[in-house]
């Protein structure tokens, strides 16, 4: 799994820290009139230069140094250690710079040996989808889906749960109970069996067996721990018990393993005159930098894991004595075991005693197997697991990273192997050298590093591939294989619910389009997404996976907030938000049961509205261009040939978005929320309604009831279009299994197949005409859809650079007001998407339960309805600026 803990190091109290240095996640876009160079700042957003300050944070630790940060697995909470060993915790809302306080430093009497030397979050109990590899099969890649069980152990109430290990030899569980208190379990690592109990190193990672401690002391001795949480009751539930006194206990046992004394950690080479003797001398230079439990690679498609393994990391100074023959050996050395279990082994006496048990057998035992240690000739900076732990980089003191594979610690030099890709680095990925930083840190996927120098600046490392083009030469193999590898690094991303806007920016800034467009052809096929929604149309609103192809897409032919989307960029950007609508609906009517009038919230309420105007006029755009491509073919209606030669030329975003099952499915839900939206109100009693709400409910009702064309109307003119797409299929001689290949022409390549020039022709020589005494063109044709963002027009132009749209709410946000007569005017705070560029005039949590509902359960407490993020109930950032 991806680490998201960051090093801060010794920092002034007034300190401005870069946060998307900490926080690891990025983002390949800048808000503006042009992609703009990505560069690392507050809320993971590239190109800007804002930061946030660490004061508040500070102040809770009484101005101590802060020493380490640490997030939870889902990304939601945040542990902030300073250098006296206290702990505070944060809990992430909306936006990175909007912090909550959970638990407070002022818990923990800080002193030397209470200084955290190593700590771990239990994980969330959840079920990942990952993928194996992709391998080569008959020409096209397969990937291998599996679903990944959480490891535990878990808090039963699914609260947070924190185990630190001090310097003085202490573990302490600091876990979160039902009512948001804190409480904290400390237990003493006393069954070493040696005087020696400062640490200097600890390292802790989750097993099916329970938790793996390994500890390093200052007399370089190396132990290893079994730790074993339990809870009592092991399970909770919020209506079982209510009084504070029944909430979970946890329990601790330890089990102490192994233990390395120092003549058997370091093996070098000492030259000649000690090549009969492998075991350093007592005054060895070589010391300790970095000790890590690395989790067992899950290894195949059923969701075995290996054993896990422990690997040190030994360095020597800088300036090493030179009268220790050490300091001709390497910097660096990295030294490793495997955990294996192995069958204990009884002297034959033993079988000559009695036994009152039969068949009576030794239980295994744990052993470490030292594997073969690996000199550096570079000093090593750190080391990370990459990619779900596919990976291990390791950065050295020249800014270098090495990928190396975690199963034989073989560094990836390109790629060996054209018909099997793991993971980026071993099809060929590489990062650029760049200077040498104090801190390394990673994007989620792995795509991107950044490295944090002694001025605290930051610097920006993408990963960069030649895609089959090397000194003039082009190698399909290469390219196929590097694209693969990009989408099995988003599948993964996708999997486990992690922000790929790291993929979107290599896409970018690497792929030609042409590539790009293979790029999102693979995405599609890989996750899988069957783009034929003809049948099963109930399955778009809950598929996980639709979202994230179509942001995407959307986000590779975006070329700025001020500039048009290219046709292949608009036909997803606009199907998202029909799906936003949609989804608004079926949760509006969810809450809106008989008896509940909370769904009458003001601020529910506005953003139906707003969702309704947007939805309404999006219906009448599309009616409008449909009806001139009418008038526009009707000259070659009756000359097959010229009518297909036209028809290639052309380029409308209404005729893909209508041709397209997918999109013309969320054109239906919206129809059927406008149904009954109108349905609702026009049952409802206004009487009950106050304030800002009546206003809403009376603007909902009258901009329905004053719609150009009726609803009913518009459902009649999508069943025309059902009934043209099938019937061309059904002339084609298309089934169920040949409709997903034009589908996914339409929806990844927007453009219009041959199969479906028939539906073309009866839409518009037949549904349209059919239509035209019940439709009132003439107001369709006199509207204003500027707002809507489609049009290539002048006036869509100029909306586009003189007002925003509050993408959420669907309503146009006022202009900044001015401040005097100096011509300053007071900033509008808002929220704006680093993915779309899109903004929101919400910077704060809902006024109300109702409201809060609805924003949650629609996903937009911290994401964008673009998809760029997940659910924040699974924890992730959001893409907001506020």
């Amino acid at each position: 799994m991806f680490r998201r803990d960051a090093l801060i190091g010794m920092l002034p109290e007034d300190c401005m820290v870069p946060v998307g240095v900490h926080c690891v996640h990025f983002l390949g876009r800048a808000p503006g009139d042009r992609p703009l160079s990505p560069v690392p700042s507050v809320r993971w957003q590239m190109g800007t230069r804002r930061r946030v300050p660490l004061t508040p944070v500070m102040e809770a630790h009484n101005g101590n140094q802060l020493a380490h940060l640490l997030w939870n697995e889902t990304g939601s909470d945040l542990a902030v250690v300073d250098c006296s060993g206290r702990i505070s915790i944060y809990s992430i809302s909306i936006a990175l710079n909007s912090i909550t306080g959970l638990r407070q430093a002022a818990f923990d009497s800080g002193d030397d040996g209470s200084q955290v030397v190593g700590m771990m979050w239990l994980n969330s109990q959840r079920f990942i989808h990952s993928f194996h590899q992709a391998a080569k099969v008959n020409g096209r890649w397969a990937y291998s889906p599996f679903r990944r069980r959480p490891i535990g152990p878990f808090h039963p109430a699914n609260k947070g749960a924190l185990l630190c290990v001090t310097r003085a030899g202490q573990m302490k569980l600091i876990y979160q109970n039902p009512d948001s208190k804190w409480a904290e379990l400390p237990i003493e690592l006393k069954s070493t069996g040696y005087s020696d109990r400062l640490l200097t190193h600890a390292s802790m990672t989750a097993t099916q067996a329970g938790i793996l401690l390994a500890t390093y002391s200052a007399c370089q001795k190396m132990c290893l721990y079994r730790v074993h949480i339990t809870w009592n009751p092991p399970q909770w539930e919020p209506t079982q018990a209510k009084q504070p006194g029944q909430y979970p206990v946890p329990s601790i046992r330890l089990i102490h393993c192994k233990v390395d004394m120092p003549s058997n950690i370091l093996n070098v080479n000492h030259g000649l005159d000690h090549s009969d003797n492998s075991l350093p001398f007592s005054n060895t230079v070589y010391s300790l930098t970095r000790l890590e439990i690395m989790p067992g690679l899950v290894d195949s498609p059923a969701g075995s894991s290996a054993n896990p393994w422990i690997l040190a990391i030994f360095s020597k100074p800088l300036h090493a004595p030179h009268e220790y023959p050490e300091q001709l050996g390497p910097s660096s050395v990295i030294v490793r075991w495997h955990l294996e279990s192995a069958q204990q082994t009884l002297h034959p006496k033993f079988d000559e005693v009695a036994s009152k048990k039969s068949n009576a057998q030794a239980k295994p035992q744990m052993e470490l197997r030292r594997l073969e240690d690996i000199n550096c000739d570079k000093y090593i900076v750190s080391t990370e697991l990459v990619e779900y732990g596919s990976g291990l980089a390791v950065t050295y003191e020249d800014g270098s990273i090495t990928c190396y594979d975690t199963k034989t610690m073989v560094p990836f030099t390109g790629l060996d192997d054209s018909s099997t890709v793991t993971c980026l680095a071993q099809a060929g990925y590489q990062y650029p050298i760049e200077p040498s930083g104090l801190h390394i840190t990673f994007s989620p996927n792995s795509c991107v590093a950044v490295t944090l120098d002694s001025d605290g600046q930051t610097q920006l490392r993408v990963m960069e591939h030649s895609f089959g083009s090397t000194e003039g030469a082009y190698d399909e193999n290469r390219f196929s294989a590097a694209i693969a590898a990009l989408t099995l690094t988003f599948c993964r991303g996708c999997g486990g619910d992690s922000n790929t806007d790291d993929i979107v920016m290599v896409a970018l800034r690497q792929l030609s389009p042409d590539a790009q467009t293979s790029f999102i052809s693979e995405v599609y096929r890989a996750l899988p997404v069957n783009c034929n929604f003809t049948a099963e149309q109930d399955k778009l609103m809950s598929h996980p996976y639709i979202p994230r192809c179509l942001s995407l897409q959307a986000a590779l032919g975006f070329g700025g907030r001020l500039k048009q989307r290219n046709l292949a960029s608009s036909v997803p950007w606009a199907i998202l938000q029909l799906r936003h609508a949609s989804v608004l609906y079926a949760y509006f009517f969810q809450y809106n049961k008989v008896g509940q009038t909370e769904s009458h919230d003001p601020d529910v309420l506005r953003m139906v509205l707003g969702n309704t105007k947007w939805t309404l006029d999006f219906s009448h755009f599309i009616l409008n261009e449909i009806f001139d491509l009418a008038d526009e073919f009707e000259d070659v209606f009756n000359d097959p040939e010229a009518f297909t030669q036209k028809l290639k030329t052309t380029t409308s975003l209404p005729l893909l978005i209508l041709l397209s099952s997918m999109s013309r499915a969320f054109l239906r839900f919206t129809c059927r929320g406008l149904r009954g939206v109108h349905a609702g109100f026009a049952t409802a009693n206004p009487a009950s309604l106050l304030g800002d709400s009546r206003v809403y409910y009376t603007e909902i009702c009258q901009t329905l009831e004053s719609s150009a064309v009726r609803i009913d109307v518009y459902e009649k003119f999508l069943a025309g279009v059902d009934s043209a797409v099938k019937h061309a299929y059904q002339g084609a001689g298309f089934g169920d299994a040949e409709r997903p290949g034009p589908e996914k022409e339409l929806l990844v390549n927007a453009r219009i197949p041959p199969v479906l020039t028939s539906a073309v022709a009866t839409l518009l020589r037949q549904t349209v005409p059919s239509l035209k005494s019940e439709i009132n063109r003439m107001a369709i044709y006199l509207g204003d859809y500027s707002w809507l963002g489609f049009g290539n027009d002048r006036r869509t132009a100029l909306y586009r650079k003189q007002r925003e749209v509050d993408i959420l709410k669907k309503c146009a946000l006022r202009p900044p007001l001015p401040l005097g007569n100096d011509g300053r005017v007071a900033p509008l705070k808002k929220r704006r998407c680093a993915r779309c560029c899109e903004v929101s005039g919400d910077t704060n949590l809902p006024r109300s339960l109702s409201s809060f509902k609805m924003i949650a359960k629609l996903g937009l407490l911290r994401s964008c309805l673009c998809g760029g993020d997940v659910d924040p109930s699974d924890g992730f950032w959001g893409a907001w600026e506020s």
